[in-house]
This record gives structure tokens, C-alpha cells and sequence, in this order.
């Protein structure tokens, strides 16, 4: 097949979810909520934890930072194809893809990374409360916060870069509402074993930790938690995890549903689906996870919202 320069004058299309035009208004109606919803959520989040003084704390400091990843995971995504329906044009410059490559790499990263960090906060709450103070102090968790940022950019400027070394033919159909590293490879007209090994080994090291790490915090937190003699302290450590643990299970839950459906399908669609599921739920669902399951943030937010509508 005819290969062509993908550096000075390649174009992408994205085929988006569904072939047929008539429900674009619908599709476009809808994303626009979930996008609107996302952005609103998460600044409700980040405005309650600034303004509660009782909520300066490393866990929601912590909840702050992912919130402020959600918001731009979702931003890097949902506008493009917002305006590409708006537009009735499906296509993405090779930069502009190349860019959203690496950018939903690095907050997807920073994501994983962040929950295996708020996993070792509750450890670190449950299992040693008389050490918590100087273990997570504001240096550490800043520290912790950073270098979860760094992780996730090295491992998008590595995939970012061996998808500069690729050729591609003049196919360029991507079915998906976005460019999405797995897709893009795939159209790859050159060799792309080293390609394909990089994102195995990056997901064994890169994802792997992560969740060994918040499978261990919680085996000492479920062991600790056993030997408390209180009724009353068991709920209470219980219910400081419980938000955690629903985040985790539903960022997880849908990466792994996007593995399932790419294994044991053939559509492209349903991968396409799965794969929305997987960047678009957990930024919508985690401020409603964390402000139903969560008293004070709850009291946190009632106190924003009377503030607002006072001064309005």
C-alpha cells in the first residue's frame, strides 16, 4: 500500500460512534451534557475543598488534584469531537492527534496514579492514625502528587515519540471519537512489534504498580480494621475507603471492560463504545461518588451552595 508522509501532511478521520447522521444531534446533545455535567462536578469538588477549612487534608487534597485531572482528561476528548460534529467534518490534523495521544495518556496515567496515591493515604489513616500527621505532611503529599505527574509524562512522551517513527498508507480511518494510541498503531503501515512491547511493558510497570499498590494498602487495611474491638471504629474506617473504593472499581472496572471487548469482538464499534465508557464515565461519576458517599464533603457542598445563592 502507498505510504505518505505522516510529519508534513497526514489526516486522520474519526469515524465516531455510529455511521448513521441522524443521530449526531443526539449524540452531540448528549456528550455536550456529559461534558458540561464533568466540568461543573468537578469544580463544585474543587471549590467546596478550597473554601471548607475542614477539608484540608492530604485525602482531599488529593480528591482536588483528580478532580483537576478529570476536567482536563475530558477536555482533551469531548471538545474535538463536539466540534467535528458541529463542523459535519471528521477529520484531525496529525499533530492534533499526535497531541491528544500523549495528552489522554498523561491524565489517564496521572489517574492511576493518583488512586494508588489516595490508597496509601487511607493505609497510612487507618493502619499507623498516631504517625499520619508527620508521614503526610504537605511536602510529602505534594512531593507524591508531582512525581505521580512525572510518571504519567514519561510514559506519554514514550509513546508519543515511537508514534513519530511510524509510516502510515493513506487509509486513514480511525474508528473512535478520539485518537486512542491502540487505534492508531493499528493503521501503522511500518513494523510496530516495538511499538505493541512498549505499551505492554508500560502497562505491566506503569499500571501493574499502581494497582499492586492499592491491592496491599487495602490487604493492611482490611487486616487492621478486623482487629479493632469497636463497632463504631470499624464503620467509620469502612466508610473513609468507601469512595475510594467505588472510584477504583469503576476506572478499573472500565479499563477492563475496554481489554474484554477488544479480545472477544471483532466490532469496532463495541471497542469504541467500550473505550467511551472507560474516558468519559469515571470524570463524570467521581464527584457524585464522593459527594453522595461522603458526609463532609456533602456538608462541604451545602455550605458552597448556600453561600452562592446568598450572594446571588
Amino acid at each position: 500500500m502507498e505510504l505518505q508522509n505522516q510529519t508534513s501532511h497526514s489526516e486522520f478521520h474519526l469515524l465516531g460512534l455510529t455511521d448513521n447522521r441522524k443521530l449526531l444531534p443526539l449524540i452531540f446533545t448528549m456528550f455536550l451534557s456529559i461534558y458540561l455535567i464533568t466540568v461543573l462536578g468537578n469544580m463544585l469538588i474543587i471549590l467546596a475543598i478550597s473554601s471548607g477549612t475542614q477539608l484540608h487534608t492530604p485525602m482531599y487534597l488529593f480528591l482536588s488534584v483528580l478532580s483537576i485531572n478529570d476536567i482536563c482528561y475530558s477536555t482533551v476528548t469531548i471538545p474535538k469531537m463536539l466540534v467535528n460534529i458541529q463542523a459535519q467534518d471528521d477529520s484531525i490534523s496529525y499533530t492534533e492527534c499526535l497531541s491528544q495521544i500523549c495528552f489522554v495518556s498523561i491524565f489517564g496515567g496521572m489517574e492511576n496514579f493518583l488512586l494508588a496515591v489516595m490508597a496509601y493515604d487511607r493505609y497510612v489513616a487507618i493502619c499507623k492514625p498516631l504517625r499520619y500527621t508527620i508521614i503526610m505532611n504537605p511536602f510529602c503529599c505534594v512531593l507524591m502528587v508531582l512525581f505521580s505527574l512525572f510518571l504519567s509524562i514519561m510514559d506519554a512522551l514514550l509513546h508519543s515519540l515511537m508514534v513519530l517513527r511510524l509510516s502510515f498508507c493513506t487509509e486513514l480511518e480511525i474508528p473512535h471519537f478520539f485518537c486512542e494510541l491502540a487505534q492508531i498503531i493499528k493503521l501503522a503501515c511500518s513494523d510496530t512489534f516495538l511499538n505493541n512491547f512498549l505499551i505492554f511493558v508500560a502497562a505491566f510497570v506503569f499500571g501493574g504498580g499502581p494497582v499492586c499498590g492499592i491491592i496491599f494498602s487495602y490487604i493492611y487495611i482490611v487486616s487492621s480494621v478486623l482487629k479493632m474491638t469497636s463497632s463504631g471504629g470499624n464503620h467509620r474506617a469502612f466508610s473513609t475507603c468507601a469512595s475510594h473504593l467505588s472510584v477504583v472499581s469503576l476506572f478499573y472496572g472500565t479499563g477492563f471492560g475496554v481489554y474484554i471487548s477488544s479480545a472477544v469482538t471483532d466490532s469496532l464499534k463495541n471497542t469504541a463504545m467500550a473505550s467511551m465508557m472507560y474516558s468519559v464515565v469515571p470524570p463524570l461519576l467521581n464527584p457524585f461518588i464522593y459527594s453522595l458517599r461522603n458526609r463532609e464533603m456533602k456538608e462541604a457542598l451545602r455550605k458552597l451552595v448556600g453561600r452562592f445563592i446568598f450572594l446571588v
